[in-house]
């Protein structure tokens, strides 16, 4: 026996606030293209629908020659300046990796875990992650924009310039993440705690009190 089953059809307001509700899921966000990828996309467009025949026609060699020069030009000059433009899915990478290794965690998971390990007298790895929680914190206020593949020193240069009088306490810690991650130099309970108090004042002031 063959059963029909009644489909619910929404009205125009209630499609729309689907469809809203939807779009605001952050995953759109996140493969939101930039300025300069709808830019490339759009002279890639111009310059197929100039050379077609169609328009070729109507349009001098010269011309053609002259206009593709400008804009091959314009393009080499943006990605000088601004680099290739980046899919979602390179930037969603690039967000990820930190300080040399691929870590999603958040500011607090990393402090959360810098302290667990410190509570258990596991200096090294408390400073390696309390170092990186002072990085991540900075870049999930977008305070700082280090390149891809910054070193703990690039970091700490940045976050100088928007909290310039913490200038010398960055660099202590970007040097004690340096002395145990890479020269492989044990911390103490002493460098740790002046670290994780550089990471506790940063995240509770505001560029703007500095700035000020």
């Amino acid at each position: 026996m063959i059963r029909s089953f009644d489909v619910y059809v929404p009205d125009g307001d209630e499609a729309r606030r689907w469809a809203e509700e939807e779009l605001a899921n952050p995953r759109y966000a996140d493969a939101k293209p930039t300025w300069f990828d709808l830019l490339a996309r759009d002279i890639g467009r111009f310059l197929r629908d100039l050379f077609t025949s169609e328009n070729g026609a109507n349009v001098g060699p010269a011309a053609l020659i002259i206009v593709s020069v400008i804009i091959v030009a314009a393009l080499v000059v943006a990605l000088i300046i601004w680099g290739r433009p980046r899919s979602a899915r390179s930037v969603r990478a690039a967000r990820g990796d930190l300080l040399g290794a691929s870590d999603d965690r958040s500011a607090a998971q990393l402090r959360s875990d810098a302290d667990r390990h410190a509570r258990d007298g596991d200096w090294d790895a408390a400073t390696i992650l309390r170092f990186r929680a002072l990085a991540r914190g900075l870049l999930e206020r977008d305070l700082i924009d280090p390149a891809p593949g910054a070193t703990a020193q690039a970091i700490a240069r940045e976050a100088s310039t928007v909290f310039a009088d913490e200038s010398a306490a960055v660099r202590r810690a970007a040097v004690s993440f340096d002395d145990v991650r890479y020269l492989r130099h044990p911390a103490s309970a002493e460098s740790y705690r002046e670290l994780a108090d550089t990471d506790d004042r940063l995240r509770a002031r505001r560029p703007e009190a500095v700035l000020a």
